[in-house]
């Protein structure tokens, strides 16, 4: 995918592309990397004192490197769906870790299985070799406390990311198990997502539950952050959970978005037809698009509706039809059989207000507008069918 402007996310620092797919750092990383930097620094203290404000040069490195064990977890995501056919839009390092954004849905319940599982396997691996790396140093030397900590923060992140709950990978996987035994891959993304909520209100209740109880031992602002963590996470997991629920709907109903079905019926005119017969045949005919075509009836132009909005009705008769046409470029011919997300992806990498959809024999069988593939997708997400009523027209 592109990674054109207004796919970027927003304040996002491109760092890379491994495998062709391009890594994001977000502003929150920033926020989360100085606040490790600062509670690393206050542990690092208690076991190597010595070090005074150099601590801070240490925690700030675990931090970076920490983040570095994140992106691992998300490449490992992303390689097995590259090698699964499955495009990757991005990866993202962001307040709560990252994120690999990966465009499409795999196709059997094993293969979402070991998609999701990529991840917190390979973070067991790494915290594995750290360990493996703190048997060759000492321990309280910066080595020996980095390397432990790196260790115990893998190890941390692949046991978090197990928990049977969307939007998490153990989510993920949990869905996959259902969805074998059931041989709905909806059922299984409504339990995960539940069990995910169930998740979530365990964390905002556990967290502050827990931070009361190590009160004794740890400061006021200490239990305090612990709480609002808490929360957040809490916060997070939720709306993960959810939105997981609603984009496996949109799925659901992706087939139902035929670009046969939401082709406009359309009428053909001469590039030279005034605007105002144009629009008079298009009315009489009952049809909603308009196509120029050229002395041998070949589609060559596609009226822009917005652009005969801006011409006064009384210059319409002196108006030729071509004036307010785009020509037709090769990404502006939809096949009418399209469906889908093969349908949503062409319309991305062609984006135009009109469309012309034609049939498998190149014939003309109408005219698709965007507006109206938006409106059948807000549709979908709303767990309605896309597909418009017929029309009496």
């Amino acid at each position: 995918m592109s990674d054109a402007k207004g796919d970027r996310p927003r304040g996002g620092l491109l760092m890379g592309r491994p495998f062709g797919v391009p890594v994001y750092v977000t502003p929150t990383w920033f926020l989360i990397a100085a606040l490790i930097t600062w509670i690393f620094g206050g542990q690092i203290d208690l076991v190597l004192p010595g070090l005074g404000r150099a601590r801070y040069l240490v925690a700030l490195f675990f931090a970076v490197a920490f983040y570095g064990s994140v992106l691992i977890h998300e490449l490992a995501h992303t390689v097995v769906a590259l090698r699964l056919g499955l495009p990757v839009r991005r990866i993202q390092l962001q307040f709560f870790g990252g994120v690999s954004e990966i465009e499409k849905e795999a196709e059997t319940a094993g293969r979402e299985f070991w998609l999701a599982f990529a991840g917190p396997l390979l973070s067991l691996v790494l915290g594995g070799v750290f360990l493996l790396g703190l048997q060759a140093v000492r321990t309280a030397t910066v080595p020996g406390v980095l390397l432990a900590a790196l260790m115990l923060s893998n190890f941390v992140v692949a046991l978090f990311n197990l928990l049977p709950g969307l939007p998490l990978d153990g989510g993920r996987m949990l869905r996959a198990l259902v969805w074998k035994l059931t041989g709905n891959p909806m059922t299984g993304t409504v339990v995960a997502a539940w069990v995910g909520k169930g998740l979530a209100l365990l964390v905002l209740v556990g967290m502050p539950a827990w931070a009361a109880r190590a009160g004794a031992s740890e400061s006021t602002a200490s239990v305090l952050m612990d709480a609002v963590l808490g929360a957040v996470l809490a916060a997070i997991i939720w709306n993960g959970a959810g939105s997981s629920v609603r984009v496996a709907r949109l799925r659901e109903h992706l087939p139902e978005l035929r670009a046969r079905s939401l082709a406009r019926p359309a009428v053909a005119v001469a590039a030279d037809t005034p605007l105002a017969e144009a629009l008079r045949r298009l009315e009489l005919a009952g049809a909603r698009g308009l196509v120029v075509v050229d002395g041998a009836g070949e589609p060559v132009a596609l009226v822009r509706e917005s652009a005969v909005r801006t011409i006064p009705d009384h210059r319409r008769p002196w108006t030729a039809t071509s004036a307010v046409a785009r020509v037709l470029e090769p990404g502006l011919r939809i096949p009418a059989d399209l469906v889908g997300e093969e349908l949503l992806d062409l319309l991305r990498a062609n984006p135009a207000p009109e469309y012309l959809v034609v049939e498998p024999d190149g014939s003309m069988l109408g005219v698709l507008a965007a507006v109206d593939v938006e409106e059948a997708f807000a549709l979908a997400m709303s767990g309605r069918s896309p597909t418009p009523e017929p029309s009496n027209a």
